[in-house]
């Protein structure tokens, strides 16, 4: 099969999936930050590779059915990169406890919603992500960038590290909170979907 930049892009992103894992946990100066950096990157790459599919009409079943596992993959290894990390301001044990429970609502949100949208192909409806859903990818990408390399930015600068850590959190808070009404409001919007 010929691959096309769209699709090339998607598996490129796949395949930082095992250097971000790499990078995050083998320790060495600065490892947070760079596994940090590769997520922001294959978050540009997804941009990227939607947009330059749907402007050069190249879109194909192959990207329709690998680009969401791709996405789905990176915001998974990154959740759970996080729950692992040591919390650095206390109460550690609420925080460790917080962040497995977003991330266990948005991995559900987003398995939920894929089922959804198979269900929805087999019927030929094409469902397209909401304005909710697109703030809501946003929101999380900037926390999950504060939060992946503050084990680095303590060790370089304490009261950044603090900053990181607080900003991510509540940015992450919000995520969370905009992933449950999203992924409502879009089942809501497409319920004809379920019907027969």
């Amino acid at each position: 099969m010929k691959m096309n930049l769209p699709n090339k892009l998607t598996i490129f992103r796949i395949l930082m999936i095992p250097v971000f894992i790499v990078l995050f946990f083998v320790e060495f100066e600065g490892h947070t930050l760079a596994a940090a950096l590769v997520y922001v990157v294959a978050c540009f790459t997804d941009f990227f590779d939607g947009y330059i599919a749907r402007k050069q009409n190249l879109v194909t079943n192959f990207g329709k059915f690998v680009d969401p596992i791709a996405d789905k993959m990176i915001i998974a290894c990154s959740l759970i990169a996080i729950c692992v990390t040591e919390p650095i301001v206390a109460p550690a044990h609420v925080y460790k406890i917080l962040v497995a429970v977003f991330t266990m609502l948005i991995l559900s949100r987003e398995l939920m919603i894929s089922v959804f949208r198979t269900v929805a192909a087999d019927k030929g409806v094409v469902l397209a992500a909401d304005m909710i859903g697109k703030f809501k990818t946003l929101v999380q990408m900037m926390a999950l960038f504060a939060l992946l390399p503050v084990a680095d930015f303590v060790v370089w600068n304490e009261l950044a590290g603090i900053v990181f850590y607080y900003g991510g959190f509540i940015l992450l808070s919000i995520a969370t909170l905009l992933t449950v009404i999203s992924g409502v409001h879009y089942i809501v919007k497409n319920r004809s979907v379920l019907e027969g």
